[in-house]
C-alpha cells in the first residue's frame, strides 16, 4: 500500500524551512524505492511534485535537494561516485518543480508544510479536495492545531492525519503522529510505516491542541515567566531572566535555556501556539502579558534566512548570548555591562561536585548513573539555584504527569521520548533520578 502511495506524493509549501526538509525525506525514500528495484537508467515512473509559490525558492530548493541526495548517497548507501551521480540524476527526475497546486491532481499522498492558520490550511485543503481524488490523504505537519478541527472546516474527515516533523525534519528525529477519531486505522498504520522508512521515532498523540511536545514545552515556557515575574519582586526583571535562563540551562542540565529555546522558535510562534492551545483547551487559561508586551515592543525571535538566532529574550552575538531583555528599559541589558551577571551567579550559588555539562553527557555511555548522582546531589542543596532547579523539575514532572492524566500521551514514556528526541532532553519529566 505504501509503495503504491509513494509514486506520486506532493509536497506544500516545499521551499520552506519545514517543507523542504519533508522534501529531501520523501525524495530519498522513493529514490531509493528504485534504486532498490535495481534501475539502470534514469527516468523514473514516480513523481514528486514540490508545490510552492516563488520560482526563485524552488530553484535554491533544487540546489539543496541535489547536494543533500549526493551526500546521502554517499554516507548512507555507501555508494561509489558512478552510483551517487546516478542516484542524483534519479532523484532530480522524480522531482517537479511546480509553482502549479493542480499538480498534486495524481498524488495518492500530500503532504502540507504551511504557516499555522487553520484558515489557511482550511482553504488550501478546500482546494486540493477539488483537485485530487477522494482516495488522496493528506499529511498536516500541524503542530498545535486539533486535526478534528481542520478536517471538519475542510470536510476531509478520514482522510487526514497529523505528522509533526520537528525542526529540522531532515535531523531531527521524532514524529508527533496525530489521529482524529475518524482517522481510519489503515491510514495510521501506512503513515507509522513511512515514519520508519524515514527513521524517524514515531510517537503517537492524541488529537488534542498543542499535542504532547508543545503542550509541555508551552506550559514550561509559562512556568518559567512566572518564575521571573516571582524573582523580580527581589531582583531586576533582566537578573531574573538571566537567572531562570541559566537554572533551567545548567542546573537542569538541558541542551539550552529556556528563554534560549523560546527564541529559537520565536516568541511569535509561541505565541501563536499558546493561542491556538487556549482556544481549545478548557478549564486552563493559557496566556502571557509578558510574551504579549515584548511583542508589542518589536521583540519576536526566530532565526533569519541563514539560520542565525535573532534577538529575543536574548541578545546574541556569534550564535552565543550578550544580553537580556528588559521590558521595563525596553532595551537589552548586556552581560559585561557592570558585575550584575557575577552577582547574579554568586546568588544561585555553586554546582554539585557530581555536575556535568548537557554537552559533556549527551554522548556519554554511563550518563544515566551520572545524571541520577547529579540529581541525587542537586535535591540535597538548599541553595537558591538548587531551590530553583528543584522546583522546576518537579512542575515538569507535573506537567507531564497531566499529559498523561488528560489524555494527551497514553504514557509518560511517551512524553519521555518526545522531549528526548524532539527536544534533546537527556531524561524523561517522569523518572527515579529524583
Amino acid at each position: 500500500m505504501l509503495n503504491e502511495a509513494l509514486q506520486n506524493v506532493t509536497v506544500i509549501g516545499a521551499s520552506g524551512k519545514m517543507g523542504s526538509g519533508i522534501a529531501l525525506l520523501l525524495l530519498q525514500e522513493m529514490t531509493r524505492l528504485d534504486l532498490e528495484q535495481g534501475f539502470k537508467e534514469v527516468a523514473s515512473q514516480k513523481q514528486l511534485n514540490l508545490v510552492d509559490r516563488n520560482q526563485e525558492a524552488l530553484d535554491g530548493l533544487k540546489a539543496y535537494l541535489s547536494k543533500q541526495l549526493t551526500r546521502y548517497a554517499e554516507k548512507v548507501l555507501k555508494a561509489d561516485a558512478a552510483l551517487t551521480d546516478l542516484f542524483v540524476q534519479k532523484g532530480l527526475t522524480i522531482a517537479n518543480f511546480t509553482l502549479e497546486l493542480e499538480s498534486a491532481k495524481n498524488s495518492k499522498m500530500v503532504f502540507e508544510a504551511i504557516f499555522e492558520r487553520l484558515d489557511i490550511k482550511t482553504k488550501l485543503l478546500l482546494d486540493l479536495k477539488e483537485i485530487c481524488s477522494e482516495e488522496t490523504n493528506f499529511f498536516s505537519n500541524t503542530s498545535s492545531i486539533p486535526i478534528s478541527v481542520v478536517e471538519k472546516e475542510a470536510g476531509v474527515e478520514g482522510r487526514l492525519i497529523g505528522f509533526h516533523f520537528y525542526n529540522p525534519p531532515a535531523v531531527q528525529k521524532l514524529v508527533e503522529l496525530i489521529s482524529s477519531d475518524s482517522t481510519p486505522q489503515a491510514l495510521q498504520d501506512m503513515s507509522m510505516e513511512l515514519g520508519q522508512r524515514l527513521r524517524k521515532v514515531m510517537v503517537p498523540s492524541n488529537d488534542i491542541a498543542g499535542f504532547i511536545g508543545n503542550g509541555h514545552f508551552i506550559r514550561d515556557g509559562l512556568y518559567a515567566i512566572s518564575q521571573i515575574e516571582e524573582l523580580s519582586k527581589k531582583v531586576e526583571p533582566n537578573e531574573a531572566l538571566y537567572q531562570i535562563n541559566r537554572i533551567t540551562q545548567d542546573f537542569m542540565v538541558r541542551p539550552m535555556g529556556i528563554f534560549q529555546l523560546i527564541d529559537y522558535v520565536g516568541l511569535d510562534v509561541f505565541q501563536m501556539i499558546l493561542n491556538t492551545m487556549n482556544t481549545y483547551i478548557e478549564d486552563e487559561e493559557l496566556s502571557s502579558d509578558m510574551i504579549n508586551m515584548m511583542i508589542d515592543q518589536g521583540v519576536s525571535g526566530g532565526q533569519f534566512h541563514d539560520g542565525s538566532q535573532k534577538d529575543g529574550f536574548l541578545k546574541y552575538e556569534n550564535h552565543k548570548p550578550v544580553a537580556t531583555y528588559s521590558l521595563k528599559e525596553k532595551k537589552y541589558i548586556r552581560f559585561d555591562e557592570g558585575d550584575w551577571t557575577e552577582k547574579c551567579d554568586q546568588e544561585l550559588g555553586n554546582f554539585s561536585e557530581k555536575h556535568f555539562p548537557w554537552k559533556a553527557l549527551s554522548r556519554d555511555a554511563e550518563k544515566d548513573v551520572k545524571l541520577s548522582t547529579y540529581f541525587q546531589s542537586l535535591f540535597e542543596m538548599d541553595s537558591k539555584g538548587a531551590k530553583l532547579a528543584q522546583a522546576y523539575l518537579l512542575n515538569s514532572k507535573k506537567i507531564s504527569e497531566n499529559l498523561v492524566k488528560n489524555s494527551v500521551a497514553a504514557h509518560s514514556e511517551d512524553v519521555g521520548k518526545v522531549l528526548m528526541n524532539g527536544f534533546f532532553h537527556l531524561y524523561a519529566p517522569e523518572n527515579e533520578m529524583y
